[in-house]
This record gives C-alpha cells, sequence and structure tokens, in this order.
C-alpha cells in the first residue's frame, strides 16, 4: 500500500466513525508511525508502507477510530513550545493553560528569586514550562498520583529542566507556612454532576481524577484556596485556571484577597483567577 493510499483509508475510517479533523488525524497518525514530518508525507506520497508499517499504521488508526485521543496513541503533546511525553496517566496539555503560565511568568519576572509551586503538575507541562522560562526561580511540581509524576519526572529529563523539584503529596500538604511567593494550579474543575456534559473521549480516556473534582467540581478549589492562605508569603499570589462558568463562584471564594481579576482567553472567556494573599 502506497503512502497516499493509506492516508485516504484513514480519512475514510475517521469519517465513518466521526472523529473530527479526519485528515489531520490521519497524517498525525502516519508522523508517528514513520518517524517523519508533515513535509515527508507530501513529498514522497508514492513510497511504499513495509508490511510493519501497515499494521502499526490500521492499529494506530483503529484505536483512534475507536475515541482514544491521538496524544495517547503517540505519547506525545505539545505545550509552550515543548514537546511533552504523555500518557493515560496525565491529563492531555491544552492550550487554554498557556494562559496560566504567561500570567505566572508576568508576575514572576517582578521577583528576584521566585519560589513557585504547580499543584497537580500531571505531565509537568505547567512547572516545566516555567522552569524553562525563569531561570532564577525555584520550582515545586506537586501531584497526588505517583504514576503522573513518574511522567513528570521523564519529561523534566528529556528536557533538561532537572531543578524543578516533585512531591507526591494531596494538594499543598507537607509545605511550610509562608514558603511560596507564587502557587499555580489547573485543577480538576467539574463535578461528577456534569459527567454527561464532558466530551466522550475526555470521559473515557483521561484520569479521572484530573478531569473531575468532586460532586459539584469546586470542592479541590476550595480546599487549594484554603491551603493556599497558609503556604504563601505575605503579598503571594494565587493563579487558578478555572471552567468558563467559575468566575463568580472564584470571586466569592476570593473575596479575602487582594487585587483579585480574571484572565481572559481571545473569546473574552474568563480562564485563570487571580488572587493576592493579604
Amino acid at each position: 500500500m502506497q503512502l497516499r493510499d493509506a492516508l485516504r483509508w484513514a480519512v475514510s475510517e475517521f469519517e465513518k466513525n466521526a472523529v473530527g479533523s479526519p485528515r489531520l488525524n490521519a497524517e498525525t497518525l502516519m508522523m508517528f508511525v514513520l518517524g517523519c514530518n508533515r513535509a515527508h508525507l507530501y513529498a514522497y506520497p508514492e513510497r511504499e508502507l513495509t508490511d510493519d508499517e501497515k499494521q502499526r499504521y490500521t492499529e494506530a488508526v483503529a484505536d483512534r477510530s475507536r475515541g482514544v485521543p491521538a496524544q495517547y496513541i503517540t505519547g506525545h503533546q505539545e505545550f509552550w513550545g515543548l514537546d511533552f511525553l504523555v500518557s493515560p496517566s496525565v491529563l492531555i496539555p491544552r492550550p487554554e493553560t498557556e494562559h496560566l503560565v504567561e500570567t505566572a511568568i508576568e508576575i514572576a519576572n517582578k521577583m528576584d528569586h521566585p519560589v513557585i509551586i504547580d499543584v497537580g503538575t500531571g505531565s509537568g507541562c505547567v512547572a516545566l514550562a516555567l522552569e524553562n522560562e525563569l531561570p532564577r526561580a525555584e520550582v515545586h511540581a506537586v501531584d497526588l498520583s505517583p504514576e503522573a509524576l513518574e511522567i513528570a519526572r521523564a519529561n523534566a529529563a528529556r528536557l533538561r529542566l532537572e531543578r524543578v523539584r516533585f512531591h507526591v503529596t494531596d494538594i499543598l500538604q507537607g509545605f511550610p507556612e509562608e514558603f511560596a511567593d507564587i502557587i499555580v494550579s489547573n485543577p480538576p474543575y467539574v463535578g461528577e454532576c456534569e459527567a454527561d456534559k464532558v466530551q466522550a473521549q475526555v470521559r473515557r480516556y483521561e484520569p479521572h481524577m484530573a478531569v473531575f473534582g468532586g460532586p459539584e467540581g469546586p470542592e479541590l478549589i476550595r480546599k487549594l484556596i484554603d491551603q493556599a492562605q497558609r503556604v504563601l508569603k505575605s503579598g503571594g499570589w494565587l493563579l487558578i485556571e478555572i471552567g468558563y462558568t467559575q468566575s463568580p463562584l472564584l470571586e466569592e471564594l476570593l473575596k479575602a484577597w487582594q487585587d483579585v481579576h480574571f484572565v481572559t482567553d481571545l473569546q473574552g472567556i474568563p480562564r485563570v483567577a487571580v488572587g493576592r494573599k493579604l
């Protein structure tokens, strides 16, 4: 089978199974199987696939057709211009989380040697992006899942960002009082009661504890805000990625904090809640 014929077949399979962006998915999986870039696909459409390549591509297309995210098939996802390893043990990094990183960098750049804690680090994408941009910072990455931290540590090694310190703990337990200048988090904020509104592939394949924050959703956010009051230095900053309907709730939860505001995305949707400890 020639490369172009395999791509046509994959696009047809994805269309039959209602997989979004069928051509993009077909090309992404082919690049993964062949270990090549997109230019190679267009330069050599007549290339004959080996039996091993055909088998691997067929299996990858079958997995994607039944809903497995492409990132879990390839094992990679780009975030903040860095290539991250991902597995079903971690949430797939999303572009909107870059607003969290951008806001943290803006605040940290006004400090000499900021101490930053990333709560719920998962793949380590936020902590490692911050470490990459802030060489004078001391960055800590926290997760309750040892499996997630295994992926995060592997990413730190691959990206040569090994100054980040990793901790297996629940939210901020174990950190001393007035330790950090900045706490960032993309916590699970979807309620169990909203499970039917979550994309099927997210619900079925991404880690439950990284998506759902409790029966109603904001339970972990409340705990985070409470613990951050203890761990942040006076004047320290808390940055939380939030759901698109949660800004009124966060405004209420942060009413005892200073300089509370929300960072919006390009569509004007509040993405990051920001507050400063009194």
